[in-house]
């Protein structure tokens, strides 16, 4: 199967139409996070413009074929277990050369390689936090730096379509619904900051079924979906004839795409294990 482009994966607002997320229960408080979107209970105002330039999908970010994929790194950079395996083992040996080259990376931050013989254009290593229950506070800090500055590398380097997986969520412990708030809060802070618009589409890649209920729960928190307008009677008709219109659209499109997988694409045989690659 040819790999998916960014267009290819479902935007938050096609997935809000096919039922696939559905709205927080009224009075949902927003759960409170570094980077906001607010200091309050209020959840932010829906924008169907923002839910469009955010995609969902479960399945393995080694086939995308977009700008800039985000591998959940060590501080070595030099490959390990699950995704970063995978992702090192799909390049091929020169991503190990240049990792090697840049000397490593600090916890909470992000360096960004060429993606070689991925279908990506660039790969982007965040270095996530090993969880640390005692202190909340600094685990979250380190975790939304990593993607705050992925995307402000991918924005740097004139990527426009980025896809993460979920950092830090394996075998560095943090809990996915503790993760998940972390990250879509400072997804949707770069989104609406000053360099957002040099950004066209950020994904959210998932796999295990921890971190697919955790993103489909705090998704509607933090980009709620855009209610319908109600129709007036005299174009009562037509409006039904444009929702039919564009929910066959969007059942055609959903149609199209690959089924989730069953099995862990990252799961090489090797986790935990640190990546062993030759120097050709």
């Amino acid at each position: 199967m040819a790999p998916l482009t960014a267009s290819d994966i479902p935007s938050l607002s096609l997935l809000y139409k096919l039922r696939k997320l559905s709205a927080a229960p009224p009075d949902t408080p927003l759960p409170p996070t570094r980077l906001g979107p607010n200091t309050g209970t209020t959840l932010p105002t829906p924008s169907k413009a923002l839910n469009d330039r955010v995609g969902l999908i479960r399945g393995d970010i080694t086939k995308l074929a977009v700008d800039a994929i985000v591998n959940a790194a060590n501080q070595s950079l030099l490959g390990g277990g699950g995704v970063d395996e995978a992702i090192h083992r799909a390049a091929g040996p020169r991503l190990y050369r240049e990792c090697r080259a840049l000397g490593g990376c600090a916890t909470g931050s992000a360096k960004m390689t060429g993606a070689y013989a991925l279908p990506a254009r660039r790969v982007v290593h965040a270095v996530g936090p090993v969880y640390n229950p005692f202190d909340r506070a600094g685990s979250e800090r380190l975790l939304t730096g990593c993607y705050t500055r992925s995307l402000e590398l991918a924005a740097e380097g004139g990527c426009r379509t980025v896809a993460f997986s979920a950092i830090s969520t394996g075998v560095y412990g943090y809990p996915s619904r503790d993760a998940a708030p972390a990250a879509l809060s400072a997804i949707r802070a770069f989104l609406t900051g000053p360099d957002g618009e040099k950004i066209d589409k950020v994904v959210v890649v998932t796999f295990e079924m921890k971190d697919v209920e955790a993103y489909n729960q705090f998704i509607p928190l933090y980009f709620p979906p855009v209610a319908e307008d109600q129709p007036t009677t005299d174009r009562e008709e037509e409006t039904r004839e444009t929702e039919a219109k564009l929910t066959a659209e969007a059942e055609a499109i959903a149609a199209e795409l690959p089924s989730a997988p069953t099995a862990d694409p990252y799961d090489l045989g090797h986790a935990g294990k640190k990546q062993k690659q030759k120097d050709n």
